[in-house]
Order: structure tokens, then sequence, then C-alpha cells
């Protein structure tokens, strides 16, 4: 789940004195816990965050295949090639599991993909970077796939049903491929060559500042996370998991030898965190706008898949209809 890309229509929580008859049984639904479910009824804006917020997961997924399917026939070993395959089949599986929970709520999928190849619906601006050596697809296992799970851990206890079942899988297999891209470090740092150990550090000057960015922007300006964490659609502000992701990765840095590409970077013993440098938000916000390295190149190769898709969906659509004719004919007939 990437959380900079989350908006919502509303810009203030409703007190309960403001709140319909209906809002307020809704809100105590979802304040003991209990799941709302696809057939429930729901404020419109909760069914449109959710739209909006489990679309744009999905668009995610399945445009972050595309950096690191540009080294599957390139990946070192015949093991390293498995490995990378079968993780860009699971992003293509989450991208699935994602799609069917937004259905749920009344859209359908040619229209979420229309939103995303229009540019009315965002992704994770993380995948706009390119992989310009292995040691960036190693680098994305382990800090972006890292921030993914940061992110998604606390949506398994969404309010939303299918959201927060779909996401049981999805963690699961996020953290075999964050496993697998620190794994893939480790034997460059700790066992390669001295040009290998450079190109993971180089990788991970890259990558560093925008993974950080995918938590969205600073809570001060996150105006719309009140009220999706009100209907917790959204269950940690922006920086908390930002903090949680810089303390645990800080040590995983040092153990491979990797030295933090900020030099504002310190261990702070009264608050118990690691204090960081600024983040240049002006970045973050020239990606989301397009304006990112490999924006272009993204959206070309989604709309190419698509197009180059609309035969074999025309011919499901065509044999669904055929059988649905034929059972009908079937039916008559008895």
């Amino acid at each position: 789940m990437y959380a900079q890309m989350v908006k919502t229509d509303t810009t203030s929580v409703k007190t309960r004195e403001e709140m319909s008859a209906e809002e307020r049984a809704f809100q105590d639904r979802v304040d003991a816990d209990i799941k709302i479910e696809a057939k429930d009824w729901m404020p419109e804006n909760y069914r449109k965050t959710l739209i909006r917020q489990i679309s744009q997961h999905a668009h995610s997924e399945i445009v972050g295949q595309l950096p690191e399917a540009n080294w599957l026939t390139r990946a070192p070993t015949l093991e390293r090639k498995a490995i990378l395959l079968a993780k860009i089949q699971d992003e293509a599986g989450h991208g699935l599991y994602l799609y069917c929970a937004a259905e749920t709520l009344g859209v359908s999928r040619d229209e979420l993909t229309e939103q995303l190849l229009t540019g009315k619906a965002k992704y994770s601006s993380i995948f706009n970077y390119p992989t310009l050596t292995w040691a960036d697809v190693g680098t994305i296992g382990w800090l972006v796939d890292g921030a993914a799970i940061m992110n998604q851990v606390p949506l398994q206890r969404c309010s939303f049903g299918p959201y927060s079942r779909a996401m049981i899988r999805v963690c699961k297999e996020e953290s075999f491929h964050q496993r697998q891209g620190y794994d893939a470090l480790m034997k460059m740092c700790l066992k390669g060559t001295a040009a290998q150990k450079a190109m993971c550090q180089d990788a991970f000057n890259r990558w560093w500042w925008p993974s950080l960015m995918m938590f969205g922007p600073p809570d001060k300006e996150s105006v719309h996370s009140a009220q999706s964490m009100a209907w917790k659609i959204k269950l940690n502000s922006n920086d908390e998991l930002r903090q949680k992701f810089v303390d645990q990765t800080v040590p995983q840095a040092e153990y491979l030898g990797l030295e933090i590409p900020d030099p504002n970077l310190s261990w702070n013993e009264e608050r118990g965190h690691y204090d960081f440098g600024e983040i240049d938000w002006s970045e973050l916000f020239s990606v989301v706008r397009g304006d990112g390295p490999c924006n272009r190149e993204r959206l070309a190769a989604r709309r190419k898949a698509w197009d180059d898709g609309a035969w074999f969906r025309e011919g499901l659509m065509a044999h669904a209809e055929k059988k649905s004719a034929r059972k009908d004919t079937q039916k008559n007939a008895a």
C-alpha cells in the first residue's frame, strides 16, 4: 500500500452530532472492529476513498513488475532468474486480489484500467525510477518491499473486509520479496568484490530517499488522513510509519556495510529513534505529476499491454456470451 497516493473527498471528520443515524451506526461498527462488507451500508465517501486507495494499490502492484522485469533475462544465475520470476508473478497476483476487492465496491476493472491509462488514477511514484544495475533489483526487494510491508501489515486490520483479507496473503509474499532482495545484497556486499559492493552502495544512494517518500507527505500536510484513520481505512500516520522504517532499516544497512546517504542521520537517545534529514518533497510531487525518470515509459508499457490483450478479452467475452446463450436455450428446452 502506498500512502502517498491516498486522497479523500472530505476535509474534516464529522462529529457524532453531525452524523446521520446511519452514519453513527456505521461508525459504531468501525469503532467496534466489526468488518464492513461490500453489501453493508457505507457512507459514499468511504466507498470512494476505498476504491481510490485499493485501485491505486493494485495499479502499483502491476506497474511494479516493470522495473524488475527489466532484469529478468539478465539475472546473474539461473537461481536468481527463478526467484525474480516468482516475485514478478506474485506481484501480478497481488494486483488481481486488489482489483477483485475494488470490484466488490461496484467499479469494473475496465473502469479502473481506464483511470490509470488516462492519468486520473495514480500508482506509487517509486516505480518511476530506473533499475540501472542488478544491485537495484536487490535494493528494491529490501527497501521498496520493506516499505510496502510497513504500510501493508496494518491494513490486515483495516475496516473493509475484502481489503483486509486480501492483505493477509499479500503481506506473506511481500515478506519473501524483502528477504530475497536482502539476500542478494548480502551476497554482493559481504562475499562479493569491491566493484559489487560499490554497485550496491550506488543503488542504495539512489533508492533511499524515494523509499522514504513512499509513506507520503508529512502528517502536517496530509490533510485528509484524519478521516481515513477515523474510518480505519488507514491505521497509522505517514510520519509514524516512516520513522519505524528508518529505525528498522539503518541497522540492516550497517550490517551490509553500506553508508546511509544522509549526513544528518543520528541516533536520538532521548527519543529512542533515529533523527534523519529533510526530505526533498518537490521531487515526490514532480514524479507524481508525471515528470519522473520513467513515468512515460511505464504508462506506455501498460497501454501497450492493454491494447495487445484486446483480442484475448474480446475472445473471453464472446465465449462467455455463447455459453450463456447455450444455457438459456437448454433451460427453455427443458
